[in-house]
């Protein structure tokens, strides 16, 4: 089966040093394939993060969250930020829709090593919702780069004390593939519950509230 992801226009990608070390690949998920790969993303009711295991996907989002699993995947991420990541565990989550609350500003926690949002939406007009890699960890506008999350555009981070990064407020569907390599399996593992709890409760609350499960 040919590749869903474009591996060549990652490693062609140069990285950016500035405000920390990323990557912006504009059609990682090439634009023949992202819309369908979009109408496969499962409908998602709650804000919050879901473990893409959890997720009723598409055979074609399925297909891709297997290409993120791979060795070649791995391979590609650590000669593009110059940090093995081979054999290190793998956390894959989805987040389908956005709070207004959500954006805050952060630097992600110690346990994550390189950060990669794919994003999956047909079309941003909003100016909310659009990522920023921050200078600061107090000013939202005082950023080096804006990623629009539009279909196919991947977004990749190597975490540090002072990756700081967060987005104008935004309400609504917002739908990304999130993929970080973990310092450690049993601390991914520990992630990944605290996700799965976190979404039962907000399902079970939303069929309270007569929203949709």
């Amino acid at each position: 089966m040919p590749s869903l992801l474009d591996l060549a226009a990652l490693r062609a990608q140069p990285l950016v040093r500035d405000p920390f070390d990323h990557v912006v690949v504009r059609h990682f998920l090439p634009a023949g394939i992202a819309p369908a790969i979009c109408a496969d993303f499962p409908e998602i009711a709650h804000p919050g993060v879901l473990p893409a295991d959890d997720a009723a996907c598409g055979h074609g989002l399925a297909a891709l969250l297997g290409e993120l699993r791979s060795p070649a995947m791995s391979a590609a991420f650590s000669e593009t930020f110059g940090v093995d990541l081979t054999g290190l565990p793998l956390m894959v989550t989805l987040r389908g829709r956005c709070r207004a609350t959500d954006g805050k500003i952060h630097a992600d926690s110690e346990s994550k090593i390189v950060t990669a949002l794919l994003y999956l939406n047909e079309s941003w007009e909003a100016p909310g919702g659009r990522l920023r890699l921050l200078h600061r960890p107090d000013d939202l506008d005082d950023y080096a780069a804006e990623v629009p999350p539009l279909a196919g555009t991947l977004l990749a981070f190597r975490r540090t004390d002072r990756s700081w990064h967060g987005h104008l407020p935004y309400e609504g569907v917002r739908r990304c593939v999130m993929f970080n390599w973990m310092t450690d399996a049993r601390v991914a593992g520990r992630e990944l519950l605290r996700h799965r709890l976190s979404a039962r409760v907000k399902r079970w609350t939303a069929s309270m509230r007569g929203g949709r499960v």
